[in-house]
């Protein structure tokens, strides 16, 4: 349909659809004709249908991306259908050849209506929530709009286990669908398995009895939410097909429209950290992610944020949990990840209608943690979805049996960090996936993290270490050092801009 084209593009630039209408009056007005004609027809249909199979084959597929032309309608259905058929039944793609046509697509791209079409296949892979339905119109309950955020990945961003809360207790409901660690960044959902209990895969009546309980829910997308994109996310994550941006439009919108939202805002990083590292790369991705919504009804608005440096002091399951816990409690907040929590929850109260405007939305958000209504709001979903009963107290997160310093090689200033490099420290300590399905240590990362700017003495810690063994501990120390680039005492070091909107 033309209303899942990106806003303000021409229409005419879609694949053409056939008209079942004149299909119909087609068909009628070809039963009148001669027998000799009919038979014609019959031969070009079968002619055709005989010719027109092997273009959906996966080989044909992935040979015509990897020459750079584009998909239609029907190559990109057969994918999807392929990434959710059963092995070994008609249809079904193998991982080598689903990671095949993901690196065709990272070399050669997709036009807009690919895109467009991909996104909408995947979405439709699975189901797509009805909030006016009986049992998730209680889950909702009283409660103000559908509302959720999304980011794309980056080291120590850990805002959604704020902002879901937060939100909730100004009036919205977040039902938050999250995903794993992708590549070098951290995940939501393994953040939250650090808490002994917490079902991120919980069945449906589980998690919206928690969002009714609590006003947000953050779980997994589950088996029947956007399968498609369970199975290419897993592939792309093991595949160096991450950085893609008709990739990760499809994966993010295709959960994010099966969810049934009704307003969304986007956290797309830029910096040396994030799957976008160039500016303009970044924005190019936030105005497609925005139009790709607009044309599917969903109102979205995105914000580049800086990824030069982890966000907050800690990259690691377990350690980041503690440290939304601090935040939301009041114990200690990192600034950065203070300013950028509030300025994603703001813009979403706003266009969820929650707040007249920014200033108004703030002084709510405020008002939520420092009465500690929003930790309330995360005590009652981790409850509910079987993590610790009391987490505000004792959430039980498991430590790491060895924590070293990273200490400064010499004196100087926090000038650069190599934060892809950082990230991919916390995987090798063993806190994300080098492969796919391999498990994850929560007790792992890094904390106490200077930022960019900082001024050290030799020796004075840049960081700390949490890991598994004295082995791990000292690999990563000399890791991290190589990652930092500590200039001379005085030297001015320019900070990132925080971040900015940006429009369709």
């Amino acid at each position: 349909m033309d209303d899942d084209l990106p806003a303000g593009r021409p229409a005419d630039t879609a694949t053409a659809r056939t008209d079942p209408l004149t299909t119909a009056a087609a068909a009628a007005t070809a039963t009148t004709t001669a027998t000799a004609t009919a038979t014609a027809t019959a031969t070009a249909t079968a002619t055709a249908t005989a010719t027109a199979a092997p273009a959906l084959l996966p080989a044909e597929i992935i040979r015509r991306k990897r020459d750079g032309q584009a998909l239609d309608d029907g190559q990109i259905q057969a994918f999807v259908d392929g990434l959710v058929a059963a092995p070994g039944t008609a249809g079904h793609w193998g991982d080598a050849q689903v990671g095949a046509l993901a690196m065709a697509t990272v070399l050669r791209g997709m036009a807009p209506a690919e895109t467009v079409a991909l996104t909408r296949a995947m979405t439709r892979s699975g189901r797509v929530l009805d909030w006016s339905d009986a049992a998730l119109a209680r889950a909702v309950g009283d409660r103000g709009p559908v509302l959720d955020k999304h980011s794309t990945g980056g080291i120590g961003d850990k805002v959604s286990l704020v902002l879901a809360p937060l939100v909730a207790a100004c009036g919205g409901c977040v039902p938050m669908i999250s995903g794993r660690g992708l590549g070098h960044t951290g995940g939501t959902l393994d953040k939250l398995e650090a808490l002994p209990g917490y079902a991120v895969d919980a069945a449906p009546a589980r998690w919206q009895a928690a969002l009714r309980e609590a006003g947000c829910a953050i779980i997994g997308a589950g088996a029947d939410l956007a399968p498609a994109d369970r199975r290419l996310y897993a592939i792309r994550d093991v595949t160096a097909t991450v950085e893609s941006l008709p990739l990760i439009t499809a994966s993010i919108l295709s959960k994010k429209l099966a969810a049934g939202l009704q307003g969304l805002v986007m956290d797309v990083k830029t910096g040396n950290g994030a799957f976008m590292a160039r500016a303009e790369d970044a924005r190019a991705l936030a105005r497609t992610l925005v139009q790709v919504a607009a044309g599917a009804g969903l109102r979205c608005e995105a914000r580049v944020s800086d990824m030069s440096q982890p966000l907050g002091w800690t990259a690691g399951n377990a350690l980041e949990v503690a440290e939304c816990l601090d935040l939301l409690c009041g114990r200690a907040a990192e600034p950065r990840l203070r300013a950028l929590t509030l300025a994603l929850s703001a813009r979403l109260l706003c266009i969820g209608g929650l707040a007249a405007d920014e200033a108004d939305a703030q002084a709510r958000l405020a008002r939520a943690l420092d009465s500690g209504a929003a930790a309330e709001r995360f005590a009652r979903m981790v409850r509910s979805l079987g993590g610790p009963a009391d987490v505000l107290r004792d959430p039980q997160l498991a430590a790491a049996p060895v924590v070293r310093d990273v200490p400064a090689p010499h004196d100087g200033v926090l000038a650069a960090i190599d934060t892809r490099a950082v990230g991919l420290v916390v995987v090798a300590l063993g806190g994300g996936r080098a492969r796919a399905g391999q498990a994850i240590d929560g007790r792992v990362g890094l904390s106490a993290w200077r930022p960019l700017g900082a001024g050290l003495a030799r020796g004075e810690p840049l960081c700390r270490v949490h890991a598994a063994d004295a082995a791990a501990a000292q690999a990563a120390v000399a890791a991290l050092q190589a990652a930092c680039t500590l200039a001379p005492v005085g030297t001015p070091v320019v900070l990132p801009p925080d971040g900015d909107w940006v429009n369709a």
